[in-house]
């Protein structure tokens, strides 16, 4: 009995730490279902037209997340008329981070006037499972039907600071790639920005 007890701990100690690495490109990801700012629950299904999804864990507060909402909203005119629109989620707890609450999140929307869905993640119920550890910190999904397949992971370019300096657009050579029929590459860049305020 003893035995039995000790690898089922085993096991789930091994699924757990599997759960806190988050997805690998190549991985499906889950479909989720999350409140907007204009009060409505998005939910990844409900795109049912579309190729793919730009999904990016953003913020309110991080600076490297501001100097990226023009950019953004940028992709998300630019793709999603292709088949890849953006959702931006809110993985920071806002009692870690009181400027990330719900309310000014939709005050936020209002005042960039985004163009895409800005859903609040409770708990962080989603951007644990994707392994968001960044704002911002993007995750390319294809889609067929409802499954989704993580294709790239990491940051939008290789410039937060300033857009007209940028030199590497890993996250529109991704979706390019993808409209083209191939694999993105890189599929994986390291994402730059504010850690995820989360309860320790």
């Amino acid at each position: 009995m003893r035995k039995a007890v000790l690898l089922f701990t085993m096991i789930m100690f091994a699924a757990s730490l599997v759960f806190a690495q988050g997805y690998k490109v190549g991985d499906k990801a889950i479909n989720f279902k999350l409140k907007n700012v204009d009060g409505k629950m998005i939910a990844s299904q409900d795109f049912k037209d579309a190729k793919g999804l730009i999904i990016i864990f953003t913020c309110n507060t991080c600076p490297y997340a501001v100097k990226y909402e023009d950019r953004i909203i940028a992709l998300d005119k630019k793709y999603k008329t292709k088949g890849f629109p953006v959702i931006a989620i809110n993985p920071n707890d806002p009692e870690v981070q009181p400027d990330d609450t719900y309310e000014k999140m939709v005050k936020k929307a209002q005042e960039k006037q985004f163009t895409f869905p800005y859903l609040y993640d409770p708990g962080r119920k989603v951007s644990a499972v994707y392994g968001a550890t960044k704002t911002p910190h993007v995750y390319l999904v294809s889609k067929k039907g409802n499954a989704l397949t993580v294709e790239y992971i990491g940051a939008i370019d290789d410039n937060y600071k300033d857009a007209s300096m940028v030199k590497k657009t890993y996250l529109e050579d991704a979706i390019n790639a993808l409209l083209e029929g191939k694999k993105p590459q890189p599929n994986y860049t390291k994402a730059i920005g504010c850690t995820v305020k989360k309860k320790s």
